[in-house]
Parts: C-alpha cells; sequence; structure tokens
C-alpha cells in the first residue's frame, strides 16, 4: 500500500481525493494548508505528494521547495493539482520541483493514473 500526503484547502477536492484514493488502495493523508501538509509529509514521508498552489499559510510552490530543499525529502514525487492554468503556472511549478501537473477540473480518474506512474516511476 502506498502513502498519499493530499494538500488542498478544498474540503469537496480533498474528501473526494480521499475516497478515490483510499477506494484504490492507497493510504491517505489530508491536510487543509500548506503549513499543516508541510507537516503531515514531514511526519508521514508518504510516496507521492499531491499539492494544491494556491492554499491559505504556505503555497504549494513554497511547500514543493521546502521539500526539494530537504535531502530525506527530496526524492519524493510532488504532483501540482492546481486551477492555475497558464504555461507560464506549468512552467513555475516543474522549476519548483514538480514532478507532475494536473489542471482542475480535472478527471480522477486520469489523477489516479498519473498517482501510479509516478509511483512506478520511483523506487522505493
Amino acid at each position: 500500500m502506498s502513502s498519499i500526503v493530499v494538500v488542498d484547502d478544498d474540503s469537496d477536492i480533498r474528501g473526494l481525493l480521499e475516497f478515490k484514493l483510499t477506494a484504490a488502495g492507497h493510504s491517505v493523508t489530508a491536510e487543509a494548508d500548506g503549513e499543516a501538509g508541510l507537516a503531515a509529509i514531514m511526519d508521514v514521508r508518504p510516496d507521492v505528494v499531491v499539492l494544491d498552489w494556491m492554499m491559505p499559510r504556505m503555497s504549494g510552490i513554497e511547500v514543493c521547495l521546502e521539500l526539494r530543499k530537504d535531502p530525506s525529502m527530496a526524492d519524493i514525487p510532488v504532483l501540482f493539482l492546481t486551477a492555475k492554468a497558464q504555461e507560464s503556472d506549468v512552467q513555475r511549478g516543474f522549476a519548483a520541483g514538480g514532478n507532475d501537473y494536473v489542471i482542475k477540473p480535472f478527471s480522477p480518474r486520469e489523477l489516479s493514473s498519473r498517482i501510479d506512474a509516478l509511483l512506478a516511476r520511483t523506487p522505493r
């Protein structure tokens, strides 16, 4: 079973992802803001992180940059799930260390497939 931390300030999206990813056999921890998300990531040491970009207290970009600075967490795959859809936003997400980028609105099935692909490419 893979562990996933989902960080999104939208409770409906958090709930949907918890439900879908748990049903797919993953262990899911969900947080509503960047600071709580970073704390959960440090505690859980998940196999994948799903980050919204625009959140209170700390943005997804800031969380990702913090992860990439810490050698013990720098290799955790990060998937941005965000409404920021401009090409420059996507480039900034990858430049911050993101491994994948999905624009809202999104297909839960596609998101699950992308997470599975990240897991398959990541040595454990």
